[in-house]
């Protein structure tokens, strides 16, 4: 909610802006996800949101109906009918603290900005960010419940990646991007002499963020063999996008996936490295002159990147915590030059809607990991398992070095929320599995001849043993 007066409650036209090709697709979206097997819905899903350009709309009564919202509004209804039909479990693995706190900081933000701001307008669109958001996730959740679909999500995203990479290759080269003729930017962004190219994104750094927070799944749909061919193609698809989006964003977030993948040898070492990195940047903020996070202003990767802009973000943010910590503020704009562009996922949760949303976005980002964690830790010694579980943690961390540098708004939203719907659907058997072989062992050990457990006159549980 943050930024110039006419970006806010989403800004955009007062009239219906789609091209007749998007409109074709989306028609042809909608009607294979309400007649295809469960399955299958999730692909024409996906490329119905990734390979149409950003904003197309259909504004009715004041309501700018997205692409995507569109889709997510019958994807639900497939959903409804399915649960009425055959009582299916929306999530998959039932309701769990990543969709809890999900839930929390989605609403807990919607009605801080609405508390901010008291419009009606200000209610409208809130009301869209939870069509989006909460119908986005859990549409998600239901269409995305074993391996299969895990592997059928990948599938897809690689074949997304390889036509964006072609694409936002061609428009760096040419200075044409191709998606402008059915409603994108005809035109890359031009920064210090450099095209940088966007696909179907809102700008440069989305698109090559998206991309390189899908290496590690690529790695795996080839390493594991189950499509080498899509699984290669996808990680050259990534990586054009990354390069001719010539954003520090984007690279960064690639360099930390790979990381993610080197780091496989020490991982039941990472407790150790974990406290370890804590450790430093806690010595390093007590010796620096500056706070630690202006390390961020020292990575200079990218010829034009706005390091600095990074680090005086997470610090003007710290020094007017007074302000936000309630129910966010209306504007950043008075912290400084350039400071409502919150280009930065933690700051922008926290200026828009206070420190509730704030926690419960980083209590979510910990139980994702600790869902991986703990589920990897049961397969021990089945290694094709703990490595799929490994590269999902390892894509989670990309992620989460992303949000340092960028706050999700356009598609790069919806990837985000398929991390987390395959990040539960890939751990939710194993660890039901474990409870259920827990409950088991309790419940075999309650009825053991050897201890019973024979309660006193006191209330205090005594143990009989057997004569």
């Amino acid at each position: 909610m943050n930024g110039p007066a006419h970006l806010r409650f989403g800004g955009g036209l007062a009239e219906s802006h789609m091209n007749p090709v998007v409109l074709v697709l989306m028609l042809i979206a909608v009607a294979l996800m309400l007649v295809l097997p469960r399955r299958y819905a999730v692909v024409p899903f996906l490329l119905g949101i990734f390979l149409t350009p950003f904003a197309q709309q259909i504004y009715v009564a004041g309501v700018h109906l997205f692409v995507p919202r569109i889709l997510i509004l019958f994807g639900c209804i497939r959903a409804v009918l399915a649960k009425i039909s055959s009582h299916e479990e929306i999530a998959s693995g039932g309701f769990n603290a990543v969709d809890t706190f999900f839930v929390l900081l989605a609403l807990i933000s919607s009605l801080a900005n609405v508390l901010l701001f008291l419009e009606m307008q200000a209610l409208i669109y809130q009301c869209g960010v939870i069509w989006d958001t909460i119908g986005g996730y859990f549409l998600l959740r239901f269409l995305i419940r074993d391996e299969e679909d895990i592997l059928r999500v990948i599938k897809t995203f690689a074949v997304v990646t390889c036509i964006l990479g072609v694409t936002m290759l061609y428009e760096k080269l040419f200075d044409l991007n191709v998606f402008g003729f059915i409603g994108g930017e005809m035109r890359p962004l031009l920064r210090d002499g450099a095209f940088r190219a966007r696909g179907t994104f809102e700008g440069p750094i989305p698109a090559g963020t998206f991309a390189a927070t899908f290496i590690c799944l690529f790695a795996w749909l080839w390493q594991s063999g189950k499509a080498r061919f899509l699984g290669f193609a996808g990680i050259i698809g990534a990586t054009m996008m990354v390069v001719t989006s010539a954003s520090s964003t984007p690279l960064l977030a690639y360099l930390a996936a790979l990381l993610g993948i080197a780091m496989w040898p020490l991982r039941k070492k990472m407790r150790a490295i974990r406290w370890g990195v804590l450790i430093l940047l806690v010595s390093l903020h007590l010796v620096m002159k500056a706070p630690v996070w202006f390390l961020i202003n020292h990575v200079d990767i990218i010829a034009g990147n706005s390091g600095y802009h990074r680090a005086e973000l997470i610090d003007q943010c710290v020094k007017h915590f007074s302000d936000w910590w309630l129910i966010g503020v209306k504007s950043t704009a008075v912290w400084g030059w350039d400071m409502w562009d919150q280009a930065n996922q933690f700051t922008s949760v926290a200026s828009g809607s206070g420190v509730v949303p704030l926690i419960c976005f980083i209590l979510m980002l910990s139980h994702a990991f600790g869902r991986i964690g703990s589920a990897r830790k049961l397969v021990d010694g089945d290694r094709k398992k703990e490595w799929m579980l490994w590269l999902l943690g390892a894509t989670l961390f990309s992620h989460v070095v992303a949000f340092f540098g960028i706050s999700y708004n356009d598609q790069t939203l919806f990837s985000w929320f398929t991390l987390l719907a395959l990040i539960c659907a890939a751990t939710a058997p194993i660890l039901a599995k474990n409870f259920v072989s827990e409950s088991q062992s309790n419940l075999s050990l309650s009825h053991s001849p050897l201890a019973y457990p024979r309660f006193s006159t006191s209330g205090t549980a005594r143990m009989r043993l057997p004569n």
